[in-house]
């Protein structure tokens, strides 16, 4: 089932419930620019009811009591609904915010079904308890679950960034509640669904999309204990400065202006291959897409030549047809914005390619663009676009562009492409960012990642994903009794 048209019903305490405001969103298709559902938008009243339901659900509820091994059970029940009901997922994103259906299907869908394995997979390694014994004392260290978190998440990856919170959350025994971006919403009630059936306790996830306003209700509410935020780093900004207020745990995974650095030795072909994906993914709507491409001026101009060659094989289009791989921005704002950046860029660079191909004529489509020659001190190698525009930064030598690679607020993402892969590690330790992708090799579900600088505060992924939803406590233990936990 797809969801789409009128709902009435907030997902609160296992159960679907009337909400107690009436303020409504409507779900907007990116690319008919026609209304495909109507959902609640949940009010003050409807927080405080789903905060008390997720604080019943820590305090007296079974899910923070179960061993872990039973809450992996019911995650591993989650990934098998999430194999079922795949095209489902796939089709719900796609509806909603427009991205790509053949990359909603990978992204959207299978990746986060991968993520919920892989959290699964690396639960039992997690030092939950460990005994640390020396001259001066015999601690148990434990990691406890922090208790109810608040988990704000976007509009671009509704399922992947959920599952990228929750499934660390929930198997250290949290309680949840999730409050979807107002764009895309449906995803998350396809998501109560399957929750429901993977039988988690109620009051354990409690689904309420919201205003801004209220959503800072939410995180600022004084029984929730940790707040988990994706989303621009303006708003990560302004939640920063609230959570300090009230020394609320924070986690934040914010914006990007990652840079792939290109050197002369690389294979051209495959870097442009890898950056279809790496920089253009979900239609330039990703955080961690390569969007400052480096090369040297010696061979900017054959580079060129190949990424347009690239750019130029990208369909733009309805993002239901499978051969569709540049789909409509997620909304009339956002486009708007993307075109104001390539305003900027005919201004402050040359224009080096702009697909000449007719755009629909509904939905909020931008021409994908490649823009030569830019200063690395232009607007458009500083600011996020978030949509599929590139600007290429010509370097002179390897430490101008590590460099001009490290000259942003930004440090999520990253790329080196070089045929000295050894030589690629270090220039990626001397890179201010959180990941750093070789060749295009990915660093797995495994790895942690997250941002420097104003990119964010934490890790998601990883065992380190753990770490956000665990307060650590020490209990110094009498030397007879620590043999107990040796």
């Amino acid at each position: 089932m797809v969801w789409q048209g009128k709902y009435d019903r907030l997902f609160i305490g296992g159960e679907w419930i009337a909400p107690q405001g009436s303020e409504r969103i409507a779900v907007i298709s990116p690319t008919t620019e026609e209304v495909i559902a109507e959902v609640p938008s949940g009010s003050r009243a409807d927080i405080d009811h789903a905060v008390a339901a997720a604080r019943r659900g820590f305090d007296k509820g079974p899910w923070p009591r179960l061993a872990l091994e039973e809450r992996r059970a019911v995650l591993r029940r989650l990934s098998v609904l999430f194999t079922e009901r795949a095209d489902d997922i796939a089709a719900q994103v796609t509806e909603e915010m427009g991205c790509p259906i053949t990359l909603s299907k990978s992204m959207q869908s299978v990746g986060a079904r991968l993520l919920i394995d892989a959290f699964v997979d690396m639960a039992p390694d997690y030092e939950w308890q460990t005994l640390r014994q020396s001259a001066t004392g015999n601690g148990l260290v434990l990691r406890q679950p922090i208790g109810v978190v608040a988990a704000i998440i976007p509009w671009n990856a509704p399922l992947l960034t959920a599952m990228i919170k929750l499934a660390p959350a929930l198997l250290s025994g949290c309680t949840v509640i999730l409050k979807p971006a107002p764009e895309s919403p449906l995803s998350a009630w396809l998501l109560a669904e399957m929750l429901s059936q993977a039988g988690l306790p109620e009051g354990v996830v409690n689904i309420v999309p919201a205003d801004r306003e209220v959503s800072e209700y939410l995180a600022m509410h004084p029984d929730v204990d940790k707040v988990t935020f994706t989303g621009s780093t303006a708003a990560g900004q302004h939640l920063g400065a609230l959570c300090g207020q009230q020394i609320r745990r924070l986690t934040l995974e914010l914006g990007g202006k990652s840079a792939a650095i290109i050197t002369d030795d690389a294979d051209f072909d495959h870097a442009v291959g890898c950056l279809r994906m790496n920089a253009l993914r979900n239609s330039g709507q990703v955080c961690s897409n390569k969007t400052r491409i480096l090369v040297s001026k010696r061979r900017q101009g054959e580079f060129l030549e190949a990424l347009s060659a690239m750019m130029a094989t990208m369909p733009v289009g309805d993002p239901r047809q499978a051969e569709t791989q540049i789909g409509p921005m997620v909304s009339r704002r956002q486009r708007e914005r993307v075109n104001g950046y390539i305003d900027k860029g005919r201004a402050e660079a040359r224009l080096a390619w702009a697909n000449p191909a007719t755009l629909p004529e509904r939905g909020w489509f931008v021409t994908p663009t490649i823009f030569a020659d830019v200063g690395r001190k232009a607007v458009i190698a500083q600011e996020e676009i978030f949509g599929p525009v590139l600007a290429v930064i010509p370097y002179e030598d390897e430490d101008d562009a590590i460099a001009i690679a490290n000259d942003s607020i930004y440090g999520l993402n990253g790329s080196v492409f070089t045929g000295d892969p050894e030589r690629g590690v270090e220039i990626a330790r001397r890179i201010q960012t959180g990941t750093v992708e070789i060749n295009g090799n990915g660093v797995g579900f495994h790895a942690p990642i997250g941002g420097f600088k104003k990119s964010g505060i934490g890790r998601e992924a990883g065992l380190e994903g753990f770490d956000a939803y665990v307060e650590i406590k020490s209990i110094g233990l009498p030397k007879d009794l620590a043999t107990k936990y040796a």
